[in-house]
């Protein structure tokens, strides 16, 4: 695994126009002290505003996790929710009740009875459909799939695209296609959940194939990869593979 790019570094780091990504909940573990649990959040410092992509599937490990990294909920400006699964969501209402002055960002196929319980919360929303920014620098794919439709997340950089998945379920390559297509620049990293735990080896060198033909500069797997799938990014990766458990911080010129 290359440590470039990988960084402890502090608020001078980020005075300095750096991009940090913090895992603060996951199921695959990564650095000691935090409480791991089934679902994904990950927390992006260093744009205009600092942003929560999900919620975990649980509030108060996730606010925890956060605390013991030194991250404080108070500063977040916005949430990106990926899709309606309570992996994703259910850390969700203990965070409002924290910091309520939010915009949160939902694919516009959530139910009407979540969007009013998150309006109830006293944070305000924005649906998404098709591809779009969202804010500066910040872009979502827009909702894909059919039975459970997700958005990724995009961040542009002067290294090329950052691309976050929740859990994949519309397929990662295409989804890193949608992002690569729509920005028309190429993907530095692509991390978060790549839904390929219960698929073959031929399913997952398939999608290895895809992702390298794009050009995908580094991967940083995680939640419902699979621990094989991981291991097979690693293999093909080398040192463009980044840790991307629980507690992983991964900082970048933004």
């Amino acid at each position: 695994m290359s440590q470039a790019g990988i960084a402890a570094g502090g608020s001078e780091m980020a005075e300095q126009g750096r991009l940090r990504l913090h895992v603060v909940f996951n199921n695959v573990p990564y650095k000691a002290g935090l409480e791991s649990g089934w679902g994904f959040s990950c927390l992006i410092e260093g744009l205009d505003k600092t942003i929560l992509f999900d919620t975990g599937g649980n509030g108060d490990v996730l606010l925890a996790n956060m605390q013991r990294l030194g991250l404080d909920p108070e500063g977040i400006d916005a949430v990106v929710l990926s899709h309606i699964h309570a992996d994703h969501t259910g850390g969700l209402g203990a965070f409002l009740a924290y910091n309520p002055d939010v915009t949160v960002y939902m694919p516009e196929s959530f139910p009407a009875s979540f969007q009013h319980e998150v309006i109830h919360l006293g944070a305000a929303i924005e649906t998404v459909s098709g591809p779009r920014r969202l804010m500066d620098s910040v872009y979502s794919t827009g909702e894909m799939g059919w039975a459970i439709k997700e958005q990724a997340l995009m961040v542009d950089t002067r290294q090329g695209l950052i691309v976050i998945t929740g859990c994949a379920h519309p397929n990662v390559a295409d989804m890193a296609e949608q992002a690569q297509a729509y920005l028309g620049k190429n993907i530095y990293l692509l991390m978060g959940g790549f839904h390929l735990g219960g698929s073959s080896d031929a399913e997952i060198s398939m999608i290895i194939k895809r992702l390298k033909a794009l050009g995908v500069r580094k991967v940083a797997p995680s939640h419902c990869t699979g621990d094989n799938a991981i291991r097979m990014f690693r293999d093909a990766w080398a040192d463009d593979f980044i840790e991307g458990g629980l507690g992983a911080m991964i900082e970048l010129p933004q």
